[in-house]
């Protein structure tokens, strides 16, 4: 039997506007058959959990998502088996998701059955304050976040500025002749699923895009700060669902509203931007360099504001990056008022009571 494929990424961010949520798009209700919202404190094995299942249905060629979690890449917010219409969700803050057709589709796996309550107790006001203080960090970095995002959107104005809008409209059009060639406007339209390739993590920038971008043909978009990548990619989404295709539409950590990367399964083609911040290794069908398209007099004009914005850009990331990993520093110290007290025996049991309902052995 082959091995499934694997694709990562998040369905939720670190944002401009603080802690950004894509959750309800990891599965819908309709499409989903059953709907496992785990709940727990840190540290309990969620993640773990979620992994092993994920790793077994990989062996046994079922496809997995694997929904990394913002606030600490290296753990699990979630995982999705298509083929299965399953899906395991954290369903613990700051992404609470609870059932919303219990029974029909939603249940809840209680992780809180497999601890010693009295043994957490003993820590109650460490775990409040430390809380407290995650929380508040969360917040100072959603400050710097948003601080830097506005320094973005002042070079995003220059550049704009200096933006052959039209040339950008006719290179668009072609994109779309070119890629709907003999597809016609359907009588029902398609649709799209919203969430996260890339994400502002403890770790740095960090993106899944190889994962993702497994189309035969794969269009690049080469750009920087307000070069329109984005207008491109809004039009050739609207295209693709008015031809009644369904979309995987994937945005931007710094803005969870600005476009960055399109897959249309359907017709085996994905379009992705590449700049400083992020890039995929993938082969490339075509590559568009939307410096082409700048007025270079009006850049030359504004060359000392854009290097300023974009030293200012990286210092703040920086200090928001720093204070995300401070609250992760935090967050493992809460973990260690949890783990001692987890029977991971009981753990394991239900892992293999999971398995088995999966696969109805």
């Amino acid at each position: 039997m082959s091995y499934g494929r694997i694709k990562h990424l998040f369905p939720g961010g670190n944002t401009a506007l603080g802690f950004f949520s894509y959750y309800s798009n990891i599965i819908t209700q309709e499409e989903a058959d059953r709907l496992i919202i785990i709940k727990g404190g840190p540290g309990v094995g969620k993640s773990t959990f979620m992994k092993q299942i994920g790793e077994e249905m990989l062996k046994k060629g079922y496809d997995v998502e694997f929904l990394h979690c913002s606030s600490d890449n290296n753990s699990l917010d979630g995982i999705k088996i298509p083929r299965l219409k399953i899906a395991f969700i954290d369903g613990t803050a700051p992404h609470v998701v609870d059932p919303k057709s219990p029974g029909a589709v939603d249940e809840i796996l209680n992780f809180g059955e497999f601890w010693d309550e009295e043994g957490i107790r003993v820590h109650k006001e460490d775990i409040i304050r430390t809380n407290k203080e995650i929380g508040a960090i969360f917040s100072r970095a959603y400050k710097y976040i948003k601080a830097a995002y506005s320094v973005y959107e002042d070079s995003a104005v220059i550049t704009n500025e200096a933006l052959n809008k039209g040339e950008v409209n006719l290179l668009t059009a072609e994109l779309i002749d070119e890629v709907f060639e003999g597809m016609k406007v359907a009588r029902r339209e398609g649709t799209e699923r919203s969430l996260f390739a890339s994400a502002i993590t403890p770790d740095g920038y960090c993106n899944y895009l190889d994962s993702i971008l497994t189309a035969g043909k794969v269009h690049e978009i080469k750009g920087g700060m307000g070069t329109g990548e984005d207008r491109i990619l809004q039009k050739i989404k609207a295209a693709a669902i008015e031809r009644g295709y369904f979309a995987e539409a994937y945005y931007c950590p710094l803005n969870p509203y600005k476009l960055e990367h399109l897959v249309i399964p359907a017709i085996n083609t994905a379009f992705t931007t590449a700049n400083s911040y992020h890039s995929s290794r993938v082969d490339k069908f075509t590559s568009i360099d939307m410096q082409h398209f700048l007025n270079e007099s009006v850049i030359s004009a504004h060359e000392y504001d854009l290097n300023q914005n974009l030293k200012e850009f990286d210092n703040l990331m920086s200090v928001a990056l720093d204070t995300i990993h401070k609250a992760k520093d935090l967050h493992d110290r809460l973990e260690t008022y949890y783990i001692p007290n987890i029977n991971f025996d009981a753990v394991n049991l239900c892992f293999e009571k999971t398995m088995k309902r999966i696969l109805n052995v």
